[in-house]
């Protein structure tokens, strides 16, 4: 009796799991199971047998015997009789609660097409969300292998590459129907984050997986980048036209003009590029006479050396000239004496700021 005992209580086995916290799912190391095995499952875990792809459970948390008179499907799959008998199987145990932490990101920029500025830019997002394991067996047929478990890190490296290919596309889409820069989509990163959530779910319920609080963290370009430099400069000297009050057409005929008269060269040369840049101004429709721009530019341009500028075709002309070189307009007028006290007065005067004669 004592040796029938002894018998007895060496094939009653006692399977359980004491789960980790990073581990998702882990298969007990032995296969070696009897219809008096106790399959004890904690709270917030499950269990289900498994052999040659055919499933018995999922088991609820509480202690469980594994006899065919409990569990009739035993007989059908494993083909075992009633009463103690062995058998073979391998049992995985998987964890209910939520994961809530789980990080991704791109590891290189991935590259998008801005639809407001048509510039292809290397983006590089980051964020995290959470996971559950909703479907045991599901989630057991579509990812259960050769590895003894699934840890948080086993899910962030097999759901890599859907995610990265996800975001990439889903990103694209939201900025290409809501028009919205990637320069300015660090503003809408919580509307992002449900738009990507929306289909990530979707997509990974086909593994027995529910995705919870997906987060875009940030959506950042590379500042080194040449399109992204090129951009931002351009936006940058947009907004500063704006604050003065300049359009883009205006400030490139300016530059032209201011280019032209600082450049070092004869008179004749820098004449005909300052009135191409004049006849560009007239062009852009700055709605002034070309006189009227070379007047209000000549007191703000450095012609450098003396050089005299004409107040009515905007040519330079040498420090010495009397008359402009371009339309023979006189640079600088006699000088004029009041005949009744004899003082200087303005070369135009009609009447003598000192005594008040008349000089005409």
């Amino acid at each position: 009796m004592m040796e029938d005992h002894i018998n007895r209580m060496s094939i009653i086995d006692v399977v359980k799991w004491d789960a980790s916290p990073n581990v998702l799912a882990w298969k007990y190391p032995s296969s070696e199971l009897s219809t008096w095995t106790q399959l004890i499952v904690s709270e917030s875990q499950e269990a289900i047998l498994l052999k040659e792809g055919q499933f018995v459970g999922p088991f609820a948390p509480g202690r469980h015997t594994l006899s065919s008179e409990n569990y009739p499907i035993l007989a059908t799959i494993y083909k075992i009789p009633f009463g103690r008998s062995p058998f073979t199987a391998e049992v995985w145990f998987v964890q209910k609660v939520y994961t809530l932490d789980v990080k991704w990101g791109t590891v290189t920029p991935i590259q998008i097409e801005d639809p407001k500025y048509n510039l292809m830019l290397p983006v590089s997002a980051f964020g995290q969300y959470g996971l559950q394991i909703e479907n045991s067996r599901m989630f057991l047929s579509k990812l259960v292998g050769t590895l003894p478990a699934f840890t948080v890190k086993t899910i962030q490296s097999h759901f890599k590459g859907i995610i990265m290919t996800l975001v990439k596309d889903t990103i694209a889409k939201y900025l290409l129907e809501k028009h919205v820069s990637i320069l300015q989509i660090s503003a809408r990163l919580s509307e992002l984050s449900g738009y990507i959530e929306g289909v990530l779910v979707e997509m990974l319920a086909e593994y027995g997986v529910k995705v919870c609080n997906f987060c875009v963290e940030s959506v950042s370009t590379d500042d080194s980048d040449p399109a992204v430099a090129r951009l931002k400069r351009a936006l940058a000297e947009r907004a500063e036209m704006n604050i003065i009050g300049f359009n883009y057409h205006e400030k490139r005929s300016f530059d032209v003009m201011e280019t032209a008269v600082g450049n070092e060269g004869a008179g004749g040369v820098q004449s005909s590029v300052l009135g191409a840049g004049m006849g560009m101004a007239l062009g852009m429709g700055l709605g002034q006479t070309v006189g009227d721009q070379a007047s209000r530019l000549s007191p703000r341009i450095d012609t450098g050396a003396g050089m005299r500028v004409c107040s009515k075709c905007g040519a330079t002309n040498q420090s010495d000239a009397r008359f402009c070189c371009n339309c023979g307009q006189m640079l600088v007028l006699p000088k004029q004496f009041c005949p009744g006290c004899g003082m200087e007065v303005p070369p135009d005067a009609r009447f003598c700021t000192h005594c008040g004669n008349s000089i005409v």
